[in-house]
C-alpha cells in the first residue's frame, strides 16, 4: 500500500496518526538508535525527515538509518531539492501556498522533478501552510515569506481550498522550526472544514494539552519535531495522546 493510501485509509476510519520529525543537524546517531527503539514500541506512525537548513553532510546516513533499522514507513520533508535521497518511501512535495514566493511554489520542484521521476520514491502533493507562530522561524527566513496571521481562519481556509482545488493530497499547517506556540485550533477547524483531504499540523506542540488540541480542532496527523530531539522519552505520551484520542 502507498503511503499517501494509508494515510488516507486512517483518516477514513478516524485514526489519529503520529509523525516524529528528525532534522539530520540535529539528531546523533546513538540518538537516532534511542528514537527508534521508543517510537516502535509507542507505534509512531511515520518518520518524517528534513529541515529548512541543513548544514551537515548527513541526511543520506540518517536515512539509511532510519530505514534499515525501523519499519515505520520513511517520508522526506524537504526544505530543498538537496533533500532527496533512496533511503526513504515518499517524499512529501511541498508547495508553499501561504506565501507568494515563486521558488517555493513551483521553482524548487521544476529542479526535482526530473530526479525524482527516476526515483523509488511515492511522490505526494502537499500543499505547505506556513502559520504565525509568534517568531521569525527557520522557515519563514528561508522561504522569504510571509504566514497565514494567527488571526485569520478565513485566509487560512482559502489557501487550503485553493490547494486542494489545485490537486494537492495532504494540507500541512506548520508553525515551523523553532515554534513559539503551535497552530490555533481556529486555523486547525476551519481548514479540516472545508477540505476533504488529510490535514497534518506541525510546529509548536510541545505538551500532551498542545497534542490533544490539535486532535480536537480536526489534525488527521500530528507532528513533533524539536522537541522529541530534546526529549525523546517524550513519544511514548505523546502517542498515547494521540493514538487514544
Amino acid at each position: 500500500m502507498s503511503l499517501l493510501s494509508l494515510i488516507s485509509e486512517k483518516t477514513s476510519n478516524h485514526r489519529k496518526q503520529y509523525a516524529v520529525l528528525l532534522d539530520p543537524d540535529d539528531v546523533t546517531m546513538n540518538q537516532l538508535d534511542k528514537v527508534i527503539l521508543l517510537a516502535e514500541k509507542a507505534g509512531v506512525d511515520y518518520f518524517f525527515i528534513g529541515g529548512s537548513l541543513i548544514t551537515k553532510n548527513n541526511f543520506e546516513e540518517v536515512a539509511s538509518h532510519l530505514k534499515s533499522n525501523s519499519s515505520i514507513p520513511l517520508a522526506i520533508f524537504p526544505g530543498s531539492v538537496f533533500q532527496v535521497t533512496s533511503h526513504a518511501d515518499a517524499i512529501l512535495f511541498l508547495s508553499l501556498i501561504s506565501g507568494r514566493n515563486p521558488e517555493y511554489l513551483i521553482g524548487q520542484h521544476v529542479q526535482a522533478a526530473p530526479h525524482l521521476a527516476n526515483s523509488n520514491l511515492e511522490v505526494i502533493p502537499t500543499g505547505y501552510m506556513l502559520i504565525e507562530s509568534g517568531g521569525l522561524t527557520t522557515a519563514l527566513y528561508m522561504s522569504s515569506s510571509m504566514p497565514i496571521p494567527s488571526d485569520k481562519p478565513e485566509i487560512a481556509m482559502a489557501t487550503a481550498m485553493a490547494g486542494e482545488m489545485m490537486g494537492q493530497k495532504l494540507m500541512y499547517l506548520d508553525g515551523g522550526s523553532g515554534a513559539k506556540y503551535p497552530v490555533p485550533r481556529k486555523i486547525i477547524s476551519a481548514v479540516k472544514e472545508n477540505v476533504s483531504c488529510p490535514v497534518v499540523v506541525g510546529g509548536g506542540l510541545k505538551t500532551e494539552k498542545d497534542i490533544r488540541n490539535a486532535c480536537l480542532a480536526g489534525a488527521d496527523i500530528v507532528v513533533t519535531g524539536n522537541i522529541i530531539e530534546k526529549d525523546p522519552s517524550l513519544i511514548s505520551s505523546f502517542a498515547d495522546a494521540i493514538h487514544n484520542f
